[in-house]
């Protein structure tokens, strides 16, 4: 395949996945998100931070 045709094809692709609507399951989001908020608030904890600097 030329370059133009790859193009074109690459082109064509593009455009379908900027402009498509692609159904949400908005319910199923909606689920997700409730149990991750669910897990233990603190699931990120900062190996690097100082407590040492706070006293400065």
């Amino acid at each position: 395949m030329g370059r133009g045709r790859q193009k074109a094809k690459h082109t064509k692709v593009a455009r379908e996945l900027k402009y498509s609507t692609p159904d949400t399951d908005l319910t199923q989001l909606e689920r997700e998100l409730a149990a991750q908020s669910g897990e233990g608030e603190d699931q990120y904890v900062d190996r690097w931070a100082d407590d040492t600097e706070d006293e400065r």
